[in-house]
């Protein structure tokens, strides 16, 4: 089946060498991606793609603190996350290759935007956790302009509290996150269903440390499948952040590489549409060959998920969901 990547070198003049979140943890994961992929180059998104989600006061803050960082330097918006000079332009061409891979998916091609820095932690008004703008995000408010709902997976390590934030009142976006609980930043948790019109498109599935592709399999095929096929959706993006793996320094899971893959074929099989995926975090020696498995799924290869069997509170947290009914919005 054919695919495309949206990559190139245009975001290593946001870099901070010995940061985890670098450009060499990009050089890294693209060497898992096959020779033979259709490759296509980034393009910034605009201002008023950015005004779909973030307020015109964080995009211009971060503006005016970029250009104030001295060239060669790092300059830190808090503990976690910084900028350099040319991060603002390096942010767009996330948020653009964000929607190129939105745009390729809504013509029916699966295509991954591998980029950084990484956004699904940015929230309407704030850098953080890494993140400058929500990439995932702003494509999917921009592609809400023209379909009627989308579907916003989340496999990342931590819990995309800004993706979050930016759908949760909302009826038209099912925004579904599998992660390690308790960790950064702190939100997550099964009682944050969304409000207003938004109530329960919100699906949350903290797990506990040291899960497995068989306790993420579980979530998949009993919750989030499931909410994903009865919400039909124009749009599935997946905020594809391979930092659950057994290796990355980051977190405490015990995914292997082609656990990725597995999860990936499940959703290609059960959406309706094609899968437009953003790249989120992943910093362990094994992130590339994830990604080669997650570009295998999208060709059309399918493996088995391996971990055993799921933990008890895992099999518990997937009975809760069906015992209210949470795991289906509508």
């Amino acid at each position: 089946m054919p695919y495309s990547v949206v990559t190139g070198d245009l975001f290593r003049a946001h870099d901070d060498p010995g940061h985890p979140e670098s450009q060499a943890r990009l050089d890294a994961a693209l060497t898992g991606v096959p020779a033979d992929a259709y490759r296509i180059t980034p393009e910034q998104t605009t201002l008023r793609d950015l005004t779909r989600v973030h307020t015109h006061r964080h995009i211009a803050t971060l503006r005016s603190f970029c250009r104030a960082c001295p060239p060669g330097r790092a300059c830190y918006l808090d503990s976690d996350t910084y900028v350099t000079c040319g991060s603002f332009d390096a942010a767009l061409y996330a948020a653009g290759a964000a929607w190129q891979a939105v745009e390729r998916a809504l013509e029916g091609e699966h295509s991954f935007a591998l980029v950084r820095p990484p956004g699904h932690h940015a929230g309407p008004n704030r850098a953080m956790g890494f993140c400058l703008f929500n990439n995932a995000a702003v494509a999917t408010a921009r592609a809400l302009e023209s379909v009627d709902r989308a579907a916003i997976l989340d496999w990342d390590l931590h819990h995309g509290n800004g993706t979050q934030a930016a759908f949760y009142t909302s009826d038209r976006v099912l925004y579904c996150s599998v992660h390690q609980a308790g960790l950064f930043p702190g939100t997550g948790w099964p009682d944050e269903r969304g409000a207003g019109a938004g109530a329960g498109y919100t699906v949350n599935a903290p797990l506990e440390p040291g899960s497995t592709g068989a306790d993420y399999t579980l979530v998949f095929r009993e919750i989030f499948i499931p909410a994903l096929r009865q919400f039909e959706p124009d749009l599935v993006v997946i905020s594809a952040g391979q930092d659950a793996l057994f290796d990355d320094p980051l977190g405490s899971m015990q995914l292997r590489p082609d656990d990725f893959g597995a999860l990936t074929g499940m959703l290609a099989d059960a959406s309706p549409v094609a899968l437009a995926l953003v790249l989120e975090g992943g910093y362990g020696r094994s992130h590339a060959g994830a990604v080669g498995a997650i570009c295998a799924a999208l060709g059309g290869a399918r493996v088995v998920p391996g971990g055993g069997k799921p933990k008890t509170s895992t099999r518990l947290l997937v009975e809760a969901y069906g015992d209210d009914g949470r795991a289906v919005p509508l």
